[in-house]
C-alpha cells in the first residue's frame, strides 16, 4: 500500500500572522508540496512567466473555465479575475502529490465545497494577539503606515471565519507552530479516504482469511 491520494492543504490567515513562514518552511520540510498556480485575467507584469507566476487567460477564457467547473475557487478584485484551476490540482494529488493554497476564507470555502472538497485538509493560523499582530506588520517593514490600517481593518474580517477550519494553530511560537503543522499533515495522510489501497488490501486479507 506505496500510493496514495494527495491533499490540498488550505492555509489561511490575516496578513502578519506567520502564513508565508510556515508555509516556506512546509515546503522545505517535504519538496514534494507544490504551491497551486492561480489564473489571472490581470496582464502580465515585468518578470512574470505564464504558468509559473499565473495562469494568464483572458476574460472569456476565464469566465468559460469556470462555467465548465474547471475552477475551484474564483474571486473578481480590482477588475480582474482570480482563480484556481482544477486540472493540474487533481493530476497532483490523483500521483500522491500534496498541493498547498495560500488563499483567504472566500476561497477556502469553495475548494471544500468543491468536487475535490473530500481531499482538503483546512489549516488557519491565528496570531497570538492584536497588539503583537500590528507589530510583526510594523516590523517587517514592507508596507506604509496606511497599508498597515488597511491591513488590520481586514484582520478581524479574515479572524472570524476561523470556526470554519479543520484545525487551527495559535501562532505563538514560530518553531511550536511549525512542529503542529507537520504533525497535522502526516496525520492527515493516513487519513482512509488518502488511501485508495486500502480496500483491495482488505479483500486480500479476507481471501486470505477464508482460504484458512
Amino acid at each position: 500500500m506505496k500510493h496514495r491520494r494527495g491533499l490540498l492543504i488550505i492555509l489561511s490567515s490575516p496578513s502578519g500572522a506567520g502564513k508565508s513562514t510556515l508555509s516556506r518552511r512546509l515546503r522545505d520540510w517535504d519538496q514534494t508540496i507544490s504551491f497551486s498556480v492561480s489564473a489571472t485575467t490581470r496582464p502580465p507584469r515585468a518578470g512574470e512567466v505564464d504558468g509559473q507566476d499565473y495562469h494568464f487567460l483572458d476574460d472569456s477564457t476565464f469566465r468559460r473555465q469556470v462555467a465548465a467547473g474547471e475552477m475551484l475557487e474564483h474571486a473578481h478584485v480590482f477588475g480582474n479575475f482570480y482563480g484556481s484551476p482544477r486540472g493540474p490540482v487533481q493530476a497532483a494529488i490523483d500521483k500522491g502529490r500534496d498541493v498547498l493554497f495560500d488563499i483567504d476564507w472566500q476561497g477556502a470555502q469553495q475548494i471544500q465545497n468543491s468536487v475535490l472538497g473530500p481531499h482538503t485538509l483546512s489549516i488557519f493560523i491565528l496570531p497570538p494577539s492584536i497588539t503583537e499582530l500590528h507589530r510583526r506588520l510594523e516590523t517587517r517593514g514592507q508596507d506604509s503606515p496606511e497599508t498597515i490600517a488597511k491591513r488590520m481593518q481586514k484582520s478581524w474580517d479574515e479572524i472570524s471565519h476561523w470556526g470554519e477550519y479543520d484545525y487551527v494553530l495559535v501562532n505563538d511560537d514560530l518553531e511550536t507552530t511549525d512542529t503542529a503543522l507537520k504533525t497535522i499533515v502526516s496525520a492527515a495522510r493516513l487519513r482512509r479516504l488518502q488511501q485508495p489501497d486500502l480496500n483491495a488490501h482488505v479483500q486480500r486479507l479476507q481471501a486470505e482469511f477464508e482460504e484458512r
